[in-house]
């Protein structure tokens, strides 16, 4: 624990003592958006030495793991930085800023403050004054002949994230155009996309390239880089499924929509159609009283998906206060195997916070739906009631184990290694078991 704690005013700064780790906690109390906080590891020129040295959501450490970037939630995220290594290093200072991902600018964000903590001090920087830009360079951490300080500097940028780190010298790749090419080039573009794939994939082969890579600043291409991971674990990496989602509406999941959990559920769950599905696309259902489809969405479609199509859970014209599973679980087997039947298997995700007391139903489903190819992955959010889904090991009746449970008390504290691991538990064991049967026929 720090025994003092000194408060910075824009420019000032303050020595962070003879201390060998640090930690850098960044928070706001407000947003109108999720908060994108990076930190740039930067030489004398103000620039990084290359984007190894952009520690943000997509990159959470150096290659030396000298800057450790550790996300809390959608308003709160800390560094962990090892001066010691970062003393022995050529790095001159650590540049730390946040980015509004959303709407709005930081005239709209309140309580904005940036603190530094050692075993010797805290060094705390409020930003009092709103700025009308998207994104803030917060405080840098620099190297000074007395030690490590850090200045507060609060100083908006225009633009996001991407012209903010390009000003620190990171080489963004950019984002691929959703706008279709105009019918008269559509040939030539198509002859040129094959060319460039063909390029593309050749100097992958290549032990080293002549252009550094780009770095990529969307979330759901470093989602689909753990999915891969824990694929490969499981040695299912090659399969492909239809893949759907089922989100709890009921009254008592009013939070978790406000707070933005559910919006990172669905991101988190995206990654894996974006990696696993025939077609890239995943089919997605609200319930609570009743049910309801929605459209399906691909990897492009993931901003602000839940506040634009189902912002939190509504008495009145919406889908009721209480919990009712057989209606979705019927209506997805409905979907599944009536009105799009397929060989291939359906990797189904429930989130729900619990509230499960139709066992009989819940368990006629599961047992009626085994000989099906569907595999039914049960989440659990928080420590609530969740009825026959704890004992669905022992589910007598069925074909196949066609569904596995685990419940998180707080899914925003589990990483996505973990969650990736455990929603892949018994999937792998399903699918030859199904396979083996004839229900899979992929």
């Amino acid at each position: 624990m720090s025994s003092s704690t000194i408060n910075l005013i824009t420019g000032a700064n303050a020595p962070l003592g003879e201390a060998t780790t640090v930690k850098v906690a960044v928070s706001c109390k407000h947003s109108p958006a999720e908060l994108d906080v990076s930190c740039f590891m930067v030489g004398s020129d103000g620039k990084v030495s290359s984007d190894d040295y952009f520690v943000f959501y997509n990159q959470p450490a150096d290659p030396g793991r000298i800057v450790q970037f550790v996300p809390k939630d959608k308003l709160n995220s800390e560094f962990i930085i090892n001066l010691s290594a970062l003393q022995s290093s050529p790095i001159q200072k650590c540049v730390f800023a946040i980015t509004l991902d959303g709407p709005g600018t930081f005239a709209d964000v309140a309580g904005c403050r940036i603190a530094a903590e050692t075993s010797v001090n805290e060094v705390v920087y409020n930003i009092t004054e709103g700025n009308a830009e998207t994104s803030l360079v917060l405080a840098e951490l620099y190297r000074h002949s007395s030690g490590f300080k850090l200045r507060a500097v609060g100083r908006g940028f225009h633009g996001g994230l991407k012209p903010l780190a390009e000003a620190h010298g990171v080489n963004v790749a950019e984002e691929e155009s959703s706008s279709p090419a105009p019918a008269a080039e559509a040939s030539q573009a198509s002859q040129a996309k094959t060319s460039a794939t063909s390029v593309i994939e050749a100097s992958r082969s290549e032990v080293a390239s002549s252009a550094p890579a780009k770095i990529n600043l969307n979330k759901i291409d470093l989602l689909k880089q753990k999915v891969a991971i824990s694929l490969r674990k499981k040695n299912i990496e090659q399969e492909k499924a239809r893949v759907a989602v089922i989100f709890d509406a009921s009254g008592s999941m009013y939070g978790l929509y406000e707070s933005g959990v559910v919006q990172r559920a669905f991101e988190r769950v995206l990654a894996v159609a974006a990696s696993m599905d025939d077609d890239g696309m995943m089919d997605v259902w609200f319930f609570a009283s009743k049910s309801q489809r929605m459209k399906s969405v691909n990897e492009n479609e993931y901003e602000n998906y839940v506040k634009n199509t189902y912002p939190a859970p509504r008495l009145f014209g919406g889908l009721g206060a209480g919990n009712n599973e057989p209606v979705v679980m019927a209506d997805i087997i409905k979907k599944y195997t009536k009105e799009e039947p397929s060989g291939m298997p359906t990797y189904i995700v429930f989130f729900s916070d619990g509230g499960i007391y139709e066992t009989q139903k819940i368990s006629k489903l599961l047992i009626d739906s085994s000989g099906q190819n569907l595999f039914w992955q049960f989440v659990g959010l928080g420590n609530a009631d969740f009825g026959v889904l704890r004992q669905l090991d022992d589910l007598r009746g069925r074909v196949l184990d066609n569904a596995d449970f685990f419940a998180l008390d707080d899914l925003d504290r589990v990483s996505d290694e973990d969650l990736y691991d455990r929603l892949f538990n018994e999937y792998p064991q399903w699918l030859k078991d199904a396979r083996a049967k004839g229900i899979v026929h992929t």
